[in-house]
């Protein structure tokens, strides 16, 4: 069996993982106040991860992982993912000196 690398660009954002779970819910017949209800959570808190503005937390990561049979650090990695690719964007890193030299 062939194994292929799978190269994404660096100026593209990681999927939030509210982005993932809308496009999982899709085709299933349980509406969002059902997933909630299931989850344990509100279905504010439920809207806001689906709509991206809310980031998933362990706690909540735990649950998808349960529900979705996947288990927690899936939706842990896709967070830290899409939160790291915003920070290294967004964060002015223009004083922070380097320690260590890049160079071997």
């Amino acid at each position: 069996m062939v194994e292929y690398t799978a190269i994404q660009s660096p100026d593209r954002c990681p999927p939030h993982p509210g982005a993932v779970i809308s496009d999982m819910l899709l085709g299933m017949s349980h509406s969002k106040v059902e997933i909630a209800n299931m989850l344990g959570i509100s279905r504010q808190h439920l809207y806001d991860i689906l709509k991206e503005n809310k980031p998933v937390s362990a706690a909540v990561a735990v649950r998808f992982g349960k529900l979705f049979g996947n288990g927690a650090a899936i939706w842990l990695r896709l967070q830290a993912a899409h939160d790291a690719w915003h920070a290294e964007r967004d964060i002015d890193l223009s004083n922070v000196p380097c320690l260590v030299s890049a160079q071997g």
